[in-house]
């Protein structure tokens, strides 16, 4: 059986065990505390850059979460989680790519630091931008990719499930607020989305990582 080397606090992990829930692949969990834990050699010798999500799948060994989904849509393309038309495909990558790339950097100075300072004030104002980028390529979709469900709206839908948390809705954006909604509603965002108190405590962990130097 598929084995997921996860933590519930990591988005990245998120990603993965809701693109798990979502083709219904059967797997057992493998909980890491990440209280060094993920430094043990045993784990190293799965992954050397002690982070999580890993699977392993029949001896095979996957790291980083868009290559663990993209490996599960390959192998596990039942029910698809990519579109076959082209120009729904490429945005579907595009959106990905954008909140991996641009939204992801900007969420860790949301959270970590005190909401007048410069560096706050700057994240927030390039997380404005990505959702407004999201908005307008969501367009009337019920998801990025058309009708259904797919990986960008798996990856996006993590990457931004901060920023209620941090004073930032989507109330702007009526058709990416409805798109956030009919996520939450999804049996697998329920059984993985933190609580507020799951993320105050994910943004504690953050802090003494960055005291200690520790890169998440």
């Amino acid at each position: 059986m598929l084995q997921f080397y996860y933590n519930p606090r990591s988005p990245m992990a998120r990603r993965v065990w809701r693109g798990l829930l979502e083709k219904d692949i059967p797997f057992e969990p493998v909980l890491m505390n990440l209280n060094g834990d993920q430094f043990q050699p045993d784990y190293l010798e799965i992954n050397p850059f002690h982070h999580v999500p890993v699977i392993v799948d029949d001896g095979f060994r996957m790291v980083e979460s868009i290559a663990i989904l993209e490996y599960l849509e390959t192998k596990y393309p039942h029910p698809p989680l990519l579109p076959k038309e082209t120009q729904a495909l490429a945005t579907v990558r595009m959106v990905q790519m954008v909140s991996t790339n641009e939204l992801v950097p900007k969420v860790l100075p949301l959270i970590l630091e005190n909401q007048n300072s410069p560096s706050f004030l700057e994240a927030k104002q390039q997380v404005e931008k990505i959702l407004e980028f999201f908005a307008d390529n969501l367009k009337n979709n019920s998801y990025f990719g058309g009708d259904n469900l797919s990986l960008a709206d798996i990856i996006a839908g993590t990457d931004i499930s901060f920023l209620p948390y941090l004073g930032i809705n989507f109330s702007s954006y009526p058709n990416l607020n409805n798109w956030f909604q009919r996520l939450t509603q999804r049996p697998s965002w329920q059984k993985t989305e933190l609580s507020a108190e799951e993320f105050e405590q994910f943004r504690r962990v953050l802090m003494i990582m960055r005291k200690r130097k520790i890169k998440p």
